[in-house]
């Protein structure tokens, strides 16, 4: 519906701003788009092709890392059940906080309870260095 007053005559002639777009750009921008994105897909086929051809011939060697395979990956491997070795640990970690035990047998070194170790050291008190001596009055050394 056309408002009153308002007809094509009373505008004149309508143009668009000749600045703004051209059309011409955007159409070759399209075309060559169009051929590159052609040129692209026919080398990667040729590619894969080549790939085809290489690999169904048997040319294809192994990678050279991948011969010595190893059944089981190098340490420190993934735990299959955590919980269960984080008390296993613990365990063993306290029974040796708490337990009379030898540490070395050959050097004589004994692993005792830490319980009575800190009573030890209360007892006896911790080892002391001696003072240095005192230097000489005026900075002589003797």
């Amino acid at each position: 519906m056309m408002q009153q007053g308002h007809t094509e005559d009373t505008h004149g002639e309508l143009h668009h701003e000749a600045s703004d777009v051209d059309s011409g750009r955007i159409l070759r921008f399209g075309v060559w788009f169009v051929v590159v994105l052609a040129v692209v897909y026919g080398v990667v086929w040729v590619i894969f092709g080549a790939f085809d051809r290489r690999e169904a011939s048997g040319s294809v060697r192994d990678f050279p890392l991948s011969a010595e395979r190893s059944a089981m990956p190098p340490q420190p491997r993934l735990q299959m059940e955590p919980r269960q070795e984080m008390r296993a640990l613990r365990q063993r970690d306290q029974e040796l906080l708490t337990t009379y035990g030898w540490a070395d047998r050959e050097a004589g070194l004994v692993r005792i309870p830490i319980e009575r170790a800190m009573q030890l050291t209360v007892e006896r008190g911790l080892p002391v260095r001696e003072p240095a001596p005192a230097a000489a009055p005026g900075g002589a050394r003797p």
